[in-house]
């Protein structure tokens, strides 16, 4: 039975781990898709993938202006990092 507890556990805790942060920001105040995207773009991401995170963040998966592969929170609103991973 301990060992059914640990593994439970240790599920939610690397589930949490990798929950990203939260965004409270009105969605009416949130930037267009199209337009954060092509900032990114002109800051030098190449975006394999965006999407809207269960924290109701931006978030990217792709690759840096040097090629190095990023995980990205942004605030929807302003653009800003939240989290890189």
């Amino acid at each position: 039975m301990n060992k059914l507890i640990a593994s439970a556990m240790l599920t939610f805790a690397a589930s949490a781990a990798q929950a990203g942060p939260t965004c409270n920001v009105p969605q009416e105040k949130w930037m267009k898709e199209a337009d954060f995207k092509a900032r990114m773009t002109a800051q030098g991401y190449q975006i394999k993938t965006f999407k809207v995170s269960k924290g109701k963040c931006y978030e990217i998966y792709g690759w840096d202006k040097t090629g190095k592969r990023v995980e990205i929170y942004f605030d929807p609103a302003t653009a800003a990092v939240l989290e890189a991973k």
